[in-house]
């Protein structure tokens, strides 16, 4: 394993989704295995082909959301008015001239006084974020970062999704599965704390190792062999001098559309080799949706509180094997965790990949 002075702490963790308000309510609908979809409320849909999304009913503005949700997880991390002066905030939100100003203002009402940045790089924005901090740890530049990320559904995005044939049409989502037909978008805000050895004073996990690769192959469809994606794996269990073996769950980036899983599979055979038939895998964007930039934020969470508790979610919406995706899927209910070991992967469009792999303290 990786020098333990290096190693990046995870101190405090908070989500919304779907499934409910914070990390518990996260862990309980992943483990009940009860997708969250239903009709869309918050707009109108009557000229989209799709009419269902994730959504809470009773959201508030994304600006009130992220703030809340910054604050509960520095809560949970026990860091006081003091230790938030110092630390740094990075933000992983939708692009346009608001998101600037967004992450100034969120860092204004939460007292985070350190560098802040915004990420707005599609759906491995949160993941993007979260790997820079723990970069900026191991290297010294920084003790303490805050990585937050939200987006909330709304009728643009949907509508975009839904005229490029996207958005699935039985509405259900179903990675990895034969029938397959699409995704589902979702409601994501969500927050986690990251230390170094120095000042954390109650791990939750470590964030052992991170991966960033482009697969240099198409605007719009990852590369069918997913090599992309399994360098980033690969940089991931280097970084944290771990064997593919060790590895003992994988919260996959799987979004339910045919050529985006076949390609994620091939790209976990890829990167853990004769291991990737038996470590298992599943995707919880089928329960919560896919919340696009804050989708790996919202996904580490929910793979951090797995382990921590020992239990992988279900593959919801599974129909029946693919043969184009021969991984050992979690289905029927959730399993037993083998090892204190999980990666969770991240995707998007223009052929970028991520990948976090983190340990139970």
């Amino acid at each position: 394993m990786a020098d333990r002075r290096a190693v990046v702490h995870i101190t405090g963790v908070h989500a919304t989704s779907a499934l409910g308000r914070g990390a518990e309510a996260q862990l309980a609908g992943v483990l009940a295995g009860e997708p969250a979809f239903g009709p869309v409320s918050r707009f109108d849909t009557a000229a989209r082909r799709v009419d269902r999304a994730a959504t809470l009913t009773d959201v508030g503005p994304l600006a009130d959301e992220l703030a809340d949700t910054v604050d509960a997880a520095c809560a949970d991390a026990g860091l006081t008015a003091t230790d938030r002066a110092t630390a740094a905030l990075l933000l992983a939100v939708h692009g346009g001239p608001n998101a600037g100003p967004l992450a100034a203002g969120l860092a204004r009402r939460t007292g985070t006084g350190g560098p802040c940045r915004v990420y707005t790089t599609a759906c491995v924005s949160a993941s993007t974020a979260v790997a820079d901090a723990a970069a900026l740890i191991r290297r010294g530049d920084a003790d303490r970062v805050v990585v937050a990320a939200g987006y909330l559904v709304e009728p643009d995005q949907y509508a975009l999704f839904d005229a490029g044939r996207a958005l699935a049409t039985d509405g259900t989502v179903r990675p990895f599965s034969t029938g397959r037909t699409g995704l589902l978008l979702g409601d994501g805000v969500a927050a986690v704390v990251l230390e170094s050895a120095t000042l954390a004073r109650r791990p939750l996990a470590d964030l052992l190792g991170w991966g960033r690769a482009g697969d240099a192959f198409h605007a719009c469809r990852p590369d069918p062999q997913g090599r992309g994606l399994a360098r980033a794996v690969d940089a991931a269990l280097r970084r944290a001098d771990l064997p593919a073996e060790e590895v003992g769950y994988v919260n996959a980036n799987a979004t339910g559309t045919g050529f985006s899983d076949a390609s994620e599979a091939n790209a976990l055979r890829l990167a853990l080799g004769p291991a990737a038939d038996r470590v298992p895998v599943s995707s919880t964007k089928a329960l919560h949706g896919h919340a696009l930039e804050a989708s790996g934020l919202l996904e580490l969470v929910v793979t951090v509180l797995a382990v921590r508790h020992g239990k992988l979610p279900v593959n919801a919406g599974f129909l029946g094997p693919d043969e184009a995706c021969p991984l050992d899927v979690v289905l029927d209910a959730p399993r037993p965790a083998a090892t204190p070991y999980a990666l969770s992967l991240n995707a998007a469009f223009g052929g970028a990949n991520t990948a976090l792999l983190v340990g139970a303290a």
